[in-house]
């Protein structure tokens, strides 16, 4: 853990204070870099808020979606300690990922409406790395590709995930290693579309849960998936209700349907069988 002693260099260790470029610290975080990647377009000062928070979202994307990535090649290995750990890392990162919300929360619609129209057509569904969590959770769809047409990399990295295997689908495929009745059309399914449930998988995981080794490995795998979807599911909602706050039933940025479209989100489960095979149980 770094240390931020005060200029005069008090205390027991005098820190090095004379380097000949940039600093160690710099080097290693790009903090010159990060700070100044804001450019508000309007006079309004919340602007700036709105600006920073939003890209802190993009930076916990970005080690979310490193995180899954890191638990579907582990899963793809049948390493489920290295997944598992994995998942609760992004637990944690999803936790201060919905905190991110917070300085944004009780917008009133005036203040919002202040820098509201230097967004343009810009909307957060617009997200490369958000697509990529939605795809890591099997929320596929080849139409949220069309955005970026223009943007020749991120477009081929959007295309190859939507091909590749959904962190679930990489747990479903080891659920059937290991013997489970995980049926094959669900294992051969088309990874290019959206996952739907299936009553088969639900029996397989209230099979899991009504065991009486309550702390095996899959059950905890489980347990770890569902705080993922719990805490996917509270970042819906804090979206849902911040945007309610700040501008009611109106059209969202970007010309889509705003509340009404997050309501829709927020509505949808992820891992959708460890929720209904509770029922079970």
């Amino acid at each position: 853990m770094s240390q931020y002693p005060d200029a005069s260099g008090a205390g027991s260790v005098t820190p090095n204070l004379d380097f000949a470029g940039t600093t160690p610290y710099e080097d290693y975080v790009q903090a010159d870099v990060l700070t100044h990647l804001q450019h508000p377009l309007s006079d309004d000062p919340g602007e700036m808020v709105f600006l920073v928070t939003t890209q802190v979202m993009e930076l916990w994307f970005t080690v979310i979606v490193h995180e899954w990535e890191t638990a579907s090649h582990a899963l793809r290995r049948d390493d489920l300690p290295v997944a598992v750990d994995a998942l609760k890392r992004s637990v944690r990162e999803l936790e201060a990922l919905n905190a991110s919300w917070r300085p944004l929360a009780q917008l009133t619609p005036m203040q919002f409406n202040s820098y509201r129209s230097a967004l343009g057509e810009g909307s957060g569904f617009q997200s490369a790395m958000y697509r990529r969590m939605e795809f890591l959770l099997g929320e596929k769809s080849a139409s949220m590709l069309v955005p970026h047409r223009g943007a020749p990399r991120v477009h081929a990295e959007l295309e190859k995930a939507l091909h590749q295997p959904s962190l679930y689908d990489e747990v479903l495929r080891l659920l059937a290693r290991r013997g489970l009745p995980v049926p094959q059309e669900v294992l051969d399914r088309d990874l290019s579309q959206r996952y739907e449930p299936s009553p088969e998988v639900e029996r397989v995981w209230a099979s899991l849960y009504e065991g009486t080794d309550q702390d095996a490995e899959l059950v905890r795998l489980g347990e770890a998936l569902t705080d993922v979807a719990e805490l996917v599911w509270r970042w819906r909602n804090d979206h849902l209700v911040a945007t309610r706050r700040a501008m009611g039933a109106k059209t969202g940025t970007g010309g889509s349907a705003g509340v009404a479209w997050l309501e829709k989100r927020a509505a949808k489960n992820v891992f959708p069988e460890l929720w209904t095979a509770r029922s079970h149980v």
